[in-house]
This record gives C-alpha cells, structure tokens and sequence, in this order.
C-alpha cells in the first residue's frame, strides 16, 4: 500500500450500503411514514422482502450481525409466531404491487429454524404478498448447522440460491474466531445443496482475521473457484468491540497490520480475477454469467443493505427485529430491542423505530454514491441531469475528491471522478466526498481498510 493511502486507510467511513446511512436514522421518523410510504407503492413494481432470523447455535467473534443464541428452540418458535403476525401487517400496510420479486433471508443463521418452519415462512411469505415472475429466494447459512433436511427443505420451498459462509479454512484462524467448519464439512454440503437442485451457491470470504496469513487467503479464494461460487463476498474483518461485544474475544495482537490487510486484500482479489471471476465494485465477484456481472456490465448494478444486488426493486420490506425498510420516500428501521418489536407487532402496529425522509439533495448525493460504488466511476453531470438537480449541485463534492487526487485515490476529468484499481479498498472514502451529511467525529463505522 502507498505510504500517503495509511492516513485514509485508517479513517472510519460507511459502508454505503445506503445514503443517508442508518447513523442518521431518528425517531421522528417511524410508524406513521412507513405506513403512507408503504401505501404508495408503485402498483406495476414489484417488491422486495427480507426476513430477519437472528439465532446462532454459536457465536462467531468476528460477527457484527444482529443476532444472539437461542439455548433451544423455545425462543426461536416465540420469535418466529411474532415474524408470522409482521408479515400479515406488511401485507395489508401496502399498497397495489406486483409482488414479491426476490426473498431473502439473513441473520443471524436462518437454518436455525427446523425445516418445517423456513416453508411454512416461504409459503406465508409468497401468500401474503404475491409472486412475480422470476421470484428469486435466497438464503443465508451457516454449513455448520446445514442438515439435510433442511437442504431439502430449501429445494422444496422455491430456493434458487444460497450464500455459504466460508470465511476461512485455516484451523488455526478459525479456532481463533470461533468457526470451527473443515473444508469435508463445507464440500459435503455444497454437493448436497447441488444433489437437490440449488446451483447458485454464493460464498462469504474474509481478509484481516487473526493469525490469518496471505497463505491462507490464497487457499480460500482458490476453494471457492474450485466449488464454483457464483458470487464471492471477499470482505475484510472490522473490529469494532465497542459496537459488537463479542469481538472482545478476539486478541487485538493477532490481527494483521495494515499493510499486510491490504497485501491480503489484493492477494485474495487477484486470484479470483485470474481465475476468471468479474470483480464487482468495492468488495464482490461473480461468474461472467452471473446475474451480478451482467448487471455490472450494463450498468443496472445496485448496492442495498444485502450488499450489491441485480434487485432493481424500489421498495424493501424488512421483517423481524433490527430489520430496515426501503421506500422511494425514505427508510425505517425496525425496533432492535426484541421485546419493544414484538409489543409493536402484537399491538398491531408497524414495528418501525426510527427512520429517515430523504430530501432531494440525499437523493442526488445518494445516486452519485450508488454509481461510485457500483462502478467506480461517476459522472457528476449526468447524475444531476438524471436527479432532476440543477447543473453544478455537485461541485462541492469534486472539491473535495480533488485533495485525494492528490494522494491518488481517484481521478478527475471534467465532470468525471473515477477511482483506479489499485485503490479500490478506498472506494468508500472517496465516496465519502459525496456524503452532505457525514459527521468525522462519529466512531461507529469501519476503518477503510
């Protein structure tokens, strides 16, 4: 890494996986806008709905998911009657639509649930808010707990792909954080999702772990090549103990430098693109013929709180406690304090905590930051053209990427900020320069790199 990158490597940026981020979510928006936004749906759009299951059987300390361990399925089964009363809100909440066009669910390890419980969700879900064609259901899972009924439960229920959480293979790395899977485990279970037809088999890889070497990135990614992984979610660990607990488990000596993060970073990247992989904005890569890539390549890609996504959906309905709500109008947040949700829920009422309405200069700064983060480039002109802003509302923005010019994080050409492949891991803080609302002093974000 370039000596004049260690300043910005080590500032805390979002993630961007919305704009304004959830930092800037306030209870002055909650219920009463979510259920105007979500009343005014577009009637020939379909939908977007993601279930939240937040149950490990164990804690990984690297995890900064929402989630905790049930101690048996007591816990599980009270959540989920509650999952099943927010559903039926949703649905009556919304206006006209053209169904549901992708269901995902995430955690937390959503195959905590006994097989016969994730269809009864899949079918109520599907009930509730109807299909449209092509319905692509995805699922997150955690191989350690993956069973064979619940495979075929998937199969059954519609699942068309699964996003394995591989993170790493060295025994030692994972001992150190908790995630004890062996590679026979993960191959088992990759073929027995193959066996019952789910093809489209994502996998999560992770840089930045403790005791965690350039050797071991290198026997990750070229795992996932050798098990074909249509998408590859290569991301670094963020140790943020103050903000997820658990991590404090995690030994701070251990951890790679920053240098030797970055050195992970490209080792990793560089063998999934010699093997042929797309690499798909700040930290993804897909199949050529992978959806993702061919969003890519069009220009459709988007970024949401799944990552980056082909879901061109302007509506996201969130479900269960922590879980966000997307709507052309703004976002709101679910209650995260699970008592607090389910008194909600059981009240009848949307259980949205906190939210934000956009302005139209958080739509025109978020659609830069969207173009940015998708394709590293953004022409700033055409965003105000396409936002309907007046020419030059963005000008403040490529004042301040002209410092990290500079420092040679991005380029500028007329109107034009792009960011070279060999700074991609600072994509987000360039990204940041679009940001109206960022506030430096906030410790709640990840480091850069």
């Amino acid at each position: 890494m370039k000596q004049a990158w260690t300043t910005f490597a080590t500032r805390a940026v979002p993630r961007y996986t919305s704009y304004p981020t959830a930092a800037d979510f306030s209870p002055r928006v909650a219920e009463e806008s979510a259920r105007v936004w979500a009343a005014s749906v577009a009637p020939d759009k379909p939908v977007s709905v993601y279930l939240h299951v937040p149950f490990c059987e164990k804690l990984c300390f690297y995890c900064g998911c929402a989630t905790s361990v049930p101690n048996g399925y007591s816990r599980i089964a009270a959540y989920l009657k509650t999952l099943h009363q927010e559903i039926d809100l949703w649905a009556a909440a919304l206006g006209p639509h053209a169904g549901m066009g992708h269901l995902h669910f995430g955690g937390g390890s959503p195959n905590a649930l006994v097989a016969e419980d994730f269809k009864s969700l899949v079918a109520h879900a599907r009930a509730a808010f109807g299909e449209h064609a092509g319905l692509e259901i995805a699922v997150e899972v955690d191989p350690r707990t993956l069973t064979p009924d619940f495979i075929h439960a998937m199969a059954e229920a519609g699942v068309s792909r699964v996003s394995f959480g591989v993170q790493t293979l060295a025994p030692k790395v994972q001992e150190a954080v908790g995630r004890l899977q062996p590679r026979e485990l993960l191959v088992d279970g990759i073929e027995r999702l193959r066996a019952e037809g789910i093809h489209a088999i994502n996998m999560d890889l992770m840089y930045g772990l403790p005791y965690q070497t350039v050797d071991d990135v290198i026997e990750a990614a070229k795992f996932a090549v050798e098990m074909g992984a249509a998408r590859i979610s290569y991301f670094g660990y963020a140790h943020v103990p103050w903000f997820a607990k658990h991590q404090a488990a995690i030994e701070e000596a251990a951890l790679p430098d920053l240098d030797a993060r970055f050195q992970q970073a490209e080792i990793g990247a560089m063998t999934l693109t010699f093997a042929g992989y797309h690499a798909i904005g700040l930290d993804h890569f897909a199949q050529p013929g992978d959806p993702l890539s061919r969003a890519a390549q069009k220009g459709t890609l988007r970024r949401n709180f799944q990552g980056y996504t082909d879901d061109p959906c302007d509506t996201l309905i969130g479900i269960g406690s922590t879980s966000i709500s997307q709507f052309r109008q703004g976002y709101v947040q679910n209650f995260k304090e699970r008592n607090a949700w389910r008194a909600a829920v059981e009240g009848g009422r949307l259980p949205s905590e906190r939210g934000i309405e956009l302005t139209d200069d958080d739509r025109l700064r978020g659609r830069a930051i969207e173009k940015l983060m998708c394709q590293l480039w953004v022409d700033t002109a055409e965003v105000c053209r396409e936002m309907g802003a007046e020419p030059g509302s963005l000008d403040d923005a490529l004042e301040t990427a002209r410092f990290l010019q500079s420092a040679g994080l991005c380029k500028i050409t007329g109107n034009i900020v792009s960011v070279p492949k060999e700074a991609r891991l600072l994509l987000r803080t360039v990204a940041q320069c679009f940001d109206g609302r960022f506030k430096p002093a906030e410790a709640r974000h990840a480091k850069a790199v």
